[in-house]
């Protein structure tokens, strides 16, 4: 009969680590983890009779992967998840994965371990063929972020739509110099925003110039960093589309410290349609997402795969996005575009 000793030496751990693991303990390490975890399988140690009888039932808990809650858009679509689920009588489990591969793996050994029911991945930073090893432990959603190949439900917002319209608008105020700057060029959110960007930029009879290009922003603070380099370039861009309204701020915020007047000197325009998006000075144009929309599906469509185990199952819901323009990109009295 396997033992917890077992597994403790097989993972190169101590026993107690082995214990808190198994235990779900906080504070012990995504690596220590993943040992612990690897080592069970290879042994097929179950933890104790507790363990056993949860393969057979339900926890009454999902669990949200999201990269950092202080975005401000993450924030939004837990607190929408967490009122959809309580009213569905489930706890939702959310899960940080700070951007790293290593701490998604350790938290979609939730499902494997069955202390989740099932799981929705509103961001993905492992390839899909490593997530998807995953799926005969409990059904996956995709929301937000998506994977083409996925044979999962995803529910997701047309960003080529959300990237074109809000590019058009820069085109149309007469900016031909446009930068870009995202969060990632790896995510499928990211590419499509970009497929809209250079779809509105070939209209136009203009291409991108890759020295415009500005990737792995997500803060206040990186969007101060983007402004900088912005503001060193010889011949800078008239016009930044950026992934969120964070970045958007913070851009603004690096104009402001060195004079330079938004939108008379620089337009930028956000993503999201948050909160910061109304308070800033000037404030700032953006593309709004319907966040409260895709966390309510995002929980329906959960939850019914669970009761029904009708899993995986290729399905796809997308919503549409919409531009709202302010006085970050249009100097004077505000037009429709």
């Amino acid at each position: 009969m396997v033992t917890i000793d077992d597994v403790a030496r097989l993972a190169g751990l101590s026993k107690s680590t082995v214990s808190r693991v198994i235990n779900n303990y906080p504070h012990v390490s995504p690596a220590k983890k993943q040992k612990v975890f690897q080592a069970m399988d290879a042994l097929g140690y179950v933890p104790n009779s507790s363990a056993r009888s949860l393969r057979n039932k339900k926890t009454q808990m999902i669990a949200v992967l999201v990269p950092r809650l202080m975005n401000p858009f993450f924030g939004q679509l837990v607190e929408s998840m967490e009122v959809e689920a309580t009213r569905n009588g489930f706890q939702l489990l959310i899960c940080q994965t700070m951007y790293s591969k290593e701490t998604e793996l350790g938290h979609l050994e939730l499902l494997k371990m069955k202390q989740v029911d099932g799981m929705i991945l509103a961001s993905m930073e492992n390839e899909w063929e490593t997530v998807s090893e995953y799926l005969p432990y409990g059904p996956l959603v995709m929301c937000n972020e998506f994977e083409d190949s996925a044979n999962i439900p995803i529910i997701k917002l047309d960003q080529i739509h959300g990237g074109y319209i809000a590019t058009k608008h820069l085109l149309r105020q007469g900016h031909q110099r446009l930068a870009y700057c995202s969060g990632g060029h790896k995510s499928m959110v990211g590419q499509h925003r970009k497929f809209g960007f250079d779809k509105a930029l070939k209209e136009h009879g203009l291409t991108f110039e890759p020295r415009y290009g500005f990737f792995n922003a997500y803060s206040i603070e990186h969007g101060i960093e983007v402004f900088k380099q912005i503001h060193q370039m010889k011949d800078p861009p008239t016009a930044v589309f950026t992934g969120s309204d964070e970045v958007a701020a913070g851009i603004i915020t690096g104009a402001k410290e060195y004079g330079v007047d938004v939108p008379g000197e620089l337009s930028v325009i956000g993503f999201d349609n948050q909160v910061i998006s109304k308070i800033m000075d000037p404030k700032i144009s953006t593309v709004e997402q319907p966040i409260e929309l895709m966390a309510q599906q995002s929980i329906q469509v959960l939850i019914e795969t669970i009761k029904s185990q009708d899993f995986p199952r290729r399905e796809r819901y997308e919503f549409p996005l919409e531009l709202i323009i302010r006085e970050s990109t249009v100097s004077g009295p505000l037009r429709a575009v």
